[in-house]
């Protein structure tokens, strides 16, 4: 990849995410809700006013070094004595950058440890996160779940305290998981595992993105993450482990089942047990569609599944041939899936 090619993509991913974690209710990135938000905001916190100081002082003494040595008229042009060598000076700007460099290493290096090695607790929510081109798997494997790009966790308070271990895996490419407010970035790599916890204290959505760059509709990876109270969450849990209900008409079911959807979805229930894509039991339990991209919708998932190349252009949804009588049908079987 190129750098002309890769720092669009970046721009346009950071851009993406401050600008919708500004809009947000729950979006401001710069107010961390959960330990490792908070900490990674310490740190950065330190480092930006060290890095403040050292500006301050040098760019004082540079101000100062300019007006109070300007030529002015009547100086003698000569050259002034030259000094070849102070070792208070030499000693000063040897020893004070080691002094930041080690606060800021050792800084780092604490943070990261307290992260990187926090015991979860047995009656933590595991789940495992799936990047795909271009959308997120969410699997809770103890409670026998699987969503997409819609995150649901509890909340962790001092009377319940409950933390959320993700083990990150990648079914093509590298991706990132990052959501701002509530942990730092962690790479999604092939054939690896890696894992990250959160412990949101605030009920809230939060918006995050894939901060590795993964291909053409990279900065279009997006995902929420939606920490639900306690009793909440038990009844999102309830909800998700039933199989689908629906109150459509039978055709509407058949036309659904005899469409190419079958071969790369899966709904509870019913013979349709493609991996490929997002399971759609529940969909419209979901708040979004196309990865968090635009609002969940009859009207965006007929566009979805019309034509899914001209909302996002190089995905892997195949354009399916269908009649509008068909698209019809399989839009109303769909939306009464909750």
């Amino acid at each position: 990849m190129t750098l002309r090619r890769f720092l669009p993509a970046l721009f346009i991913s950071s851009a993406a995410v401050l600008s919708a974690q500004t809009m947000h209710p729950s979006g401001n990135m710069f107010r961390p809700l959960a330990t490792p938000a908070r900490l990674v905001s310490e740190l950065s916190e330190l480092t930006v006013v060290v890095c403040l100081a050292v500006f301050i002082v040098v760019g004082g003494l540079l101000t100062y070094a300019v007006i109070r040595f300007a030529h002015r008229e009547g100086d003698n042009l000569s050259e002034p004595p030259q000094v070849y060598g102070s070792n208070q000076v030499e000693i000063a700007w040897t020893v004070i950058p080691i002094l930041i460099v080690f606060v800021l290493s050792m800084s780092t290096a604490r943070i990261t440890a307290a992260v990187q090695n926090q015991k979860i607790p047995k009656d933590a929510l595991y789940v495992t996160v799936i990047g795909h081109q271009w959308w997120w798997e969410f699997q809770y494997p103890d409670l026998k779940i699987n969503t997409a790009n819609e995150l649901h966790i509890p909340v962790s308070t001092m009377a319940q305290p409950k933390l959320t271990s993700l083990t990150l895996k990648s079914a093509d490419v590298s991706h990132g998981f990052w959501v701002p407010q509530l942990a730092g970035k962690t790479d999604v790599i092939p054939n690896r595992t890696n894992s990250m916890w959160m412990d949101p204290q605030e009920t809230g959505t939060y918006l995050g993105n894939c901060s590795e760059y993964c291909g053409t509709q990279h900065a279009k990876m997006e995902l929420r993450v939606i920490v639900d109270t306690p009793e909440e969450f038990q009844k999102w849990v309830k909800e998700q482990q039933a199989e689908a209900a629906s109150t459509q008409p039978d055709a509407n079911r058949e036309a659904f089942l005899a469409s190419p959807c079958i071969v790369c979805h899966t709904i509870n229930g019913v013979t349709s047990m493609g991996t490929v894509g997002p399971d759609l039991t529940h969909l419209m339990s979901r708040q979004t569609l196309v990865a968090a991209e635009v609002p969940m919708t009859a009207a965006s998932l007929r566009d979805w599944i019309k034509d899914p190349q001209h909302m996002k252009p190089g995905n892997k949804m195949p354009a399916v041939p269908l009649n509008d009588t068909q698209l019809d049908q399989i839009v109303s079987y769909l939306t009464s899936l909750r």
